[in-house]
């Protein structure tokens, strides 16, 4: 019986301290960062939207990180990305600090979309007038507030812009894809923020 209770605590133990193996060496980990210093700047100085991230990436010298923005218009997908943002390969082994998407009001009604990264950004690309007076906007996070682990290999949704068709605007789970498809349908523009890791060959 005491052999039996031994060896069953040894396996026990031995899956926790897996699990806390698993969780130090995962690929990257992100945060929802959204009254982050970035953030605030924008809100204080009218300038638009940011949707802001903590972002850390282990092993840095060996993955290679993609981002973009998948962008819907009237429920088809634009072919190519609105704007997109790929790093990796650094000198350093571990790269941590601000993600995120912006978009930019200017005085002549047009927007700017960019990306920004640890040490890299995009230069602000121009959105097409898409939106008229009376629409309703809104961006939703697709994680939750605390830390989430990143599979190398696999790709993330972190969060949605869109805009609506009539009056009103609703809300999904953006961590269903079925709610996903259904919001793309039925909202006019939708920007899907993506990330996914991959090994650097």
């Amino acid at each position: 019986m005491k052999k039996n209770y031994f060896i069953s605590s040894l396996i026990l133990s031995l899956i926790i301290i897996s699990g806390c193996t698993n969780s130090k060496d995962s690929i990257a980990t992100i945060s929802i960062n959204s009254d982050s210093e970035h953030t605030n700047t924008f809100k204080k100085l009218n300038l638009g939207q940011l949707y802001d991230f903590d972002f850390k990436l282990n092993s840095a010298d060996k993955t290679w990180v993609n981002v973009w923005i998948e962008s819907y218009k009237d429920g088809k997908q634009v072919p190519q990305p609105l704007t997109e943002l790929s790093f990796g390969k650094s000198p350093n082994k571990v790269e941590e600090g601000n993600l995120g998407f912006g978009i930019i009001n200017t005085d002549d009604d047009d927007r700017l979309s960019f990306l920004y990264a640890p040490n890299v950004t995009t230069t602000p690309q121009k959105i097409d007038k898409i939106h008229s007076v009376g629409v309703f906007s809104g961006w939703d996070y697709a994680i939750g507030e605390g830390k989430v682990e990143l599979k190398l290999g696999e790709t993330y949704l972190l969060g949605a812009y869109r805009e609506s068709k009539g009056n009103s605007i609703r809300t999904y789970d953006l961590q269903d894809e079925n709610e996903v498809k259904k919001m793309i349908k039925d909202d006019s523009i939708v920007f899907l923020l993506k990330i996914k890791i991959e090994e650097n060959e």
